[in-house]
């Protein structure tokens, strides 16, 4: 797809992977709307950023656990943009759980987890897909984890909704290629930032990067995978062949192999 003209929506664009791609679709001639639910300054400075070069972009607050924000999302989009053709469901949250502790994986845990990983994700497609249907096709992407597919992550909860969504981009791909939808998801491993450190590292700076030093040992590629790189991967999918779909995409410097 040529995303230039093109309308995209990120959940979870305040920071991170989400903030990184909503610049990168900008610069590629993408109006963007950045939805965020409790950091609204990094959704704004996002905005700012994209605006002051050149570019188009509208923040909407909205947790995308509520089907009604999701709902309200999209409605914000149309308002502004006139149409949808890229959704990029990047929102996510985690409790660090060690997995063997099952009594201490609530059902709070439970359900806050799989509302926001895979419901949210539902939601929000759910409620886009219409509009892309309209524009004639679209793409939808997924960002998902490689906790779904391994037996380590932050919670035994995150990795089962991680899991979930990438039965649900599979499930949205076969459903909905003959209107030209395609719904693929990437899967990264550690992304250095932010969110890795408070979830991994706590307030402890050394252990956050021995973690990171340990992830690099391991991976042939000896990288520790940035916002950037995962922006990038989410770009050559939009941007490639319209013959890819349900396809899942790690982005690990090569840890899982």
């Amino acid at each position: 797809m040529n995303v230039s003209g093109k309308v995209a929506v990120i959940t979870g664009a305040s920071s991170g992977v989400g903030a990184a791609l909503a610049m990168k679709l900008a610069s590629a001639g993408a109006s963007v709307v950045i939805n965020y639910n409790t950091s609204e300054q990094g959704a704004i400075d996002t905005q700012d950023a994209i605006v002051s070069a050149g570019g188009r972009a509208i923040t909407v607050q909205g947790d995308v656990s509520d089907d009604a924000d999701c709902a309200r999302i999209v409605a914000a989009a149309i308002a502004d943009f006139g149409g949808i053709d890229i959704l990029a469901n990047n929102a996510g949250c985690t409790t660090f759980v060690p997995h063997h502790d099952l009594a201490g994986l609530s059902a709070e845990i439970w359900e806050r987890t799989l509302r926001v990983n895979l419901m949210g994700a539902f939601f929000m497609s759910r409620a886009a897909i219409p509009h892309l249907q309209k524009a004639g096709g679209g793409e939808i992407v997924m960002t998902s984890s490689i906790a779904s597919q391994s037996a380590s992550g932050s919670s035994i909860a995150y990795c089962a909704s991680k899991a979930g969504m990438n039965s649900l981009t599979r499930s949205l791909a076969k459903a909905f290629g003959r209107d030209n939808i395609r719904v693929n998801a990437v899967l990264p491993g550690l992304i250095d930032g932010d969110w890795a450190f408070s979830t991994w590292g706590g307030s402890d700076a050394e252990r956050y990067e021995a973690l990171k030093d340990q992830f690099k040992a391991q991976a042939p590629l000896q990288h520790v995978v940035q916002p950037a790189d995962v922006a990038d991967s989410i770009m050559s999918i939009i941007q490639g062949s319209d013959y890819v779909t349900g396809q899942l995409v790690t982005i690990d410097g090569g840890f899982t192999l």
